[in-house]
């Protein structure tokens, strides 16, 4: 491989990207991903400035016999984006984003972040359904699914996507559309990076904000059981414009916590409200009013000032795990295992979401998309995490023990949530049906596996 990156820095007419070694200035600092309990050493880390960099890049990994791991944002719960001995495409440099504010449309390169994609369309009252985190990938959010903040309102990233541009296995460029290689569309809006490497995607926006009603409302974590309980009918008539995620932790140290609260178990519910101010603070007004809540910071505010508000949480660097499942409902079983498991949480960094699912999500039909898991009700991402290894093991089993207390209401679960579980579990992310459809479509499009360092969908 040495000699195949030798020639992709050399033919600078050929390659605008850089290609980096062990040893090389800025390896360590381009090998690392958010996830900091993967330490991999790739072989060869090839970062592309554009789309005849990353054709290169793939032709390249053919004819070393490398693995190859693709990289966008480097969010992978997993740690897919990196693996040792492989060579590592990183699309990170390619940072494009256009936004047409006549026909709302986007068009966005495959190493842009979900805070730089925001601001782009914020500048016009638009945005592109997408995650909690800021420093997420465009890419690896959208190519499995996209829930976050808006997706009741204006459904899934997947939903709002109109096309991409995509390199084979092969090195060749396609793209892919409801009246282009259609068949390719439905498997990129949900299958992961299964069948090639999405350069760019085409988005219609939707109108918003710029200001939203949004933020945490705190309870003491020994009232998780009858908040859960209250919330769960609360929501239960909710309009599409209201989407709340659940999470419980140790309330940390941040200027809109009070700081009577740090270091305290709380169980905070955040509303996010996308409608007519008014009248979304007369529909959040009784979950104010519930059991003298001990703090309340949900208030109007930019779009741009919510979106950001997780990134604290989700530091780049520390060790996180994750596991996770869907639920039809919160029932009262659900909802003691919930209060009596977290309250057991003893890392003061681990917080987890139990996500609002519904809306215009539920509304798309089933097989439009390769994303499975349209009727969810709720979905649990158990998570875990530690500034660094010590205590991480406890934590991470305090996961596997909540995961399996629930398996007897688990369905679905969100690809993008999943962790290196085996094919079972992807199986189970896209349903017997959609699954076997996938294989078929990865024979199609990379019959022998080059993509495969990822929610692996064999074609065998």
């Amino acid at each position: 491989m040495t000699a195949v990156a030798e020639e992709l820095q050399l033919d600078d007419a050929a390659f605008r990207g850089s290609v980096l070694r062990p040893g090389d200035p800025d390896y360590d600092v381009h090998r690392k991903i958010w996830n900091g309990s993967f330490d991999k050493h790739p072989a060869v880390i090839v970062r592309c400035a554009g789309v005849a960099d990353v054709i290169a890049a793939v032709k390249a990994g053919r004819e070393s016999g490398l693995p190859v791991a693709v990289r966008s944002g480097g969010h992978s719960f997993p740690g897919f984006s990196v693996a040792d001995d492989a060579l590592m495409i990183d699309l990170s440099p390619m940072k494009g984003v256009r936004v047409d504010p006549d026909t709302r449309t986007a068009r966005v390169q495959a190493g842009v972040l979900l805070g730089e994609l925001d601001r782009e369309t914020q500048a016009f009252g638009l945005a592109v359904p997408s995650g909690i985190v800021t420093h997420t990938g465009v890419a690896g959010l959208t190519l499995g699914g996209g829930i976050g903040w808006i997706m009741r309102k204006h459904g899934l990233s997947v939903d709002q996507l109109v096309s991409v541009d995509l390199v084979t296995a092969d090195g060749e460029f396609v793209k892919a559309s409801a009246e282009e290689n259609p068949d390719l569309f439905w498997g990129v809006r949900g299958g992961g990076g299964n069948f090639g490497i999405v350069t760019e995607f085409e988005f219609r926006c939707v109108p918003l904000g710029p200001q939203i009603l949004a933020g945490p409302i705190f309870w003491p974590m020994d009232k998780s059981a009858e908040v859960l309980r209250f919330y769960r009918d609360w929501v239960a008539e909710a309009p599409d414009e209201l989407m709340t995620i659940v999470t419980h932790r140790k309330a940390p140290p941040l200027p809109f916590v009070p700081e009577e609260l740090h270091g305290k178990p709380v169980v905070m519910v955040i509303p996010c409200w996308v409608g007519d101010l008014e009248e979304g603070e007369r529909f959040i007004a009784p979950l104010r009013r519930f059991s003298s809540p001990v703090a309340d910071v949900c208030s109007v505010k930019p779009f741009l000032v919510h979106q950001s508000m997780f990134d604290p949480s989700f530091v780049p660097g520390r060790w996180y795990y994750f596991k996770s499942c869907d639920v039809p409902e919160l029932t009262d079983e659900v909802i003691d295992i919930t209060a009596e498991r977290s309250l057991q949480i003893k890392s003061p960094l681990t917080a987890y979401p139990i996500w609002q699912m519904g809306g215009a999500v539920s509304r798309v039909e089933d097989d439009e998309t390769a994303f499975h898991g349209r009727k969810a009700g709720f979905t649990y991402n158990i998570g875990c995490s530690t500034e660094t290894e010590e205590g991480f093991a406890e934590e991470r089993e305090w996961v596997r023990n909540f995961w399996s207390a629930l398996e007897p209401w688990q369905t679905t679960v969100y690809v993008n949530f999943l962790g290196d579980e085996g094919e079972e579990r992807v199986r189970t992310a896209y349903g017997a049906e959609k699954y076997e459809r996938l294989k078929t479509l990865k024979r199609k499009y990379d019959p022998d596996n080059f993509f495969r360092i990822n929610q692996n969908i064999s074609p065998a």
